[in-house]
Parts: structure tokens; C-alpha cells; sequence
């Protein structure tokens, strides 16, 4: 990385890491109050979603992955954060450096 970085502004957005994750999400089934027990049963027996999440890597953390769909000079998307437990398949679209690598190396 450039040593004349000084600060977000100046962004390497063509060297930051774009991966593909697809992943289990986890399922939550019915509404507040009571539910019908025989539809609660029946959604129990289908698999959980399979999710697929695009965006630049904000962190490769051990036990999870950071994502932002959206990144610009002071401010980004809302943050999705993905356990490794969940993760079927990373697909690294783009190499390069996590923006929190970049970040706490300015």
C-alpha cells in the first residue's frame, strides 16, 4: 500500500477485495402471538435458506467474514457479518486488501 495515503478519502477502491460467500442462514418461523402447531411442524421438515452475499471484504476474521455491499470516501453500507460456521463456499471474485487491513495500516 502507498505510504501517501493519509486517509479514507484516498481509498484504493480498485485494490480492495471483492468475494462471494454463499452461505445457511438461520430461520425463524411464525408470528408474535400463538401459531398454528401443525404449520410450525410441517415448515420444521424444509432445509434452511442457501444465501449468496457479493460485496467488498471489510474483515477475514477466524470465526467470521465481514461484507459491504457499498463503500465511499467516509461512508459505507450497513455491515453483514457472516459466521464461518455458516459459510458453504468463498469465492474470491477480486484479490487484494480488506478494508480493515488498509484502514489500520493508515
Amino acid at each position: 500500500m502507498a505510504k501517501s495515503i493519509k486517509s479514507p478519502q484516498d481509498l484504493p477502491y480498485d485494490k480492495l477485495k471483492i468475494i462471494e460467500v454463499i452461505w445457511v442462514d438461520a430461520q425463524e418461523f411464525g408470528t408474535v402471538g400463538w401459531n398454528d402447531i401443525e404449520e410450525v411442524l410441517a415448515e420444521s421438515l424444509k432445509p434452511c435458506p442457501i444465501m449468496h452475499s457479493v460485496g467488498f471484504l471489510l474483515r477475514d476474521h477466524k470465526n467470521f467474514v465481514s461484507l459491504l455491499s457499498t463503500v465511499g470516501p467516509s461512508e459505507c453500507s450497513s455491515m453483514e457479518k457472516i459466521p464461518r460456521v455458516w459459510i458453504k463456499r468463498e469465492t474470491v471474485l477480486r484479490d487484494g486488501i480488506s478494508l480493515a487491513d488498509f484502514m489500520e495500516n493508515l
